[in-house]
């Protein structure tokens, strides 16, 4: 019996010790869309994307000192991009020398709790690919003049910025309770079709504790969406097509507007 209630203490002295080893859970985030599938009509004019979240396991005295911070990230479908430098020729500007990148997105806008500067450092952001500044384009050719490569890079992100393509909005992440948060994004009219990938990051301290994302759909219909898939499966026709238009159009407003 001594030996039986011996053992029994041992077992529940080393479950209790075990229970004081476990480490605390550690904060989770996780987030959600107002619409996974936005439509482009004749009469779209733009649209605003809402971003939900709520952090896990947060502490409260941390969070009531402001020591969370989220980046929420809208990334648009990666294309092929050339980039072509003009110089003047014979009094005439024509493209004489051309850079062609892969994997670039089509779009990006970012939102955050406070400027991303005091968030983290630069070259952190830069590792995690975090950031319009991030966006590192991959030249299809890399056996190019480096020093080149870079002019052209950002040339291309200068840009994508100046038609808003790519964007950042410090204060556009905001909390609303401890654990609940949202960001909302603009589409622009001329928002890129395909499938974008909306991303938050939880940051502690400056320190990036996870990551996840979901799936955005934006896709063409009605008359739109027909005249898209016959541009891109039925180039040589649509091409025809426009020239008779054109052509049609350019007729008809003489017809109209002659002054005979």
């Amino acid at each position: 019996m001594f030996r039986l209630a011996l053992a029994l203490a041992i077992a529940l002295a080393a479950a209790g010790s075990a229970r004081a080893q476990e480490a605390p859970p550690t904060e989770s985030i996780q987030i959600g869309l107002s619409t996974d599938r936005i439509a482009i009509t004749s009469d779209f004019r733009g649209a605003n994307l809402t971003i939900f979240g709520a952090l896990e396991n947060s502490d409260p005295v941390l969070m009531g000192h402001g020591h969370y911070d989220i980046i929420v990230s809208l990334e648009g479908p990666p294309r092929e991009v050339v980039v072509r430098r003009k110089r003047r020729v014979l009094g005439m500007w024509i493209n004489t020398e051309s850079q062609t990148f892969r994997g670039v997105p089509e779009s990006y806008s970012l939102a955050s709790t406070r400027p991303i500067e005091e968030i983290a450092a630069p070259a952190a952001f830069a590792e995690m690919s975090i950031g319009v500044h991030s966006i590192r384009p991959q030249p299809i050719v890399s056996e190019a003049d480096p020093v080149e490569i870079a002019e052209f890079a950002r040339a291309l992100l200068e840009r994508k910025q100046a038609l808003g393509f790519y964007a950042e909005l410090d204060g556009g992440v905001e909390f609303l309770s401890q654990t609940l948060f949202r960001a909302t994004v603009p589409l622009a009219t001329s928002v890129p079709v395909g499938t974008h990938t909306a991303r938050a990051y939880l940051f502690r301290n400056g320190q990036l504790l996870q990551e996840t994302s979901t799936e955005l759909l934006i896709y063409k219909s009605g008359f739109e969406e027909r005249v898209y898939r016959m541009a891109q499966n039925h180039g040589l026709i649509y091409g025809i097509g426009s020239v008779l238009l054109a052509i049609f159009t350019g007729w008809l407003g003489r017809i109209l507007f002659r002054r005979d």
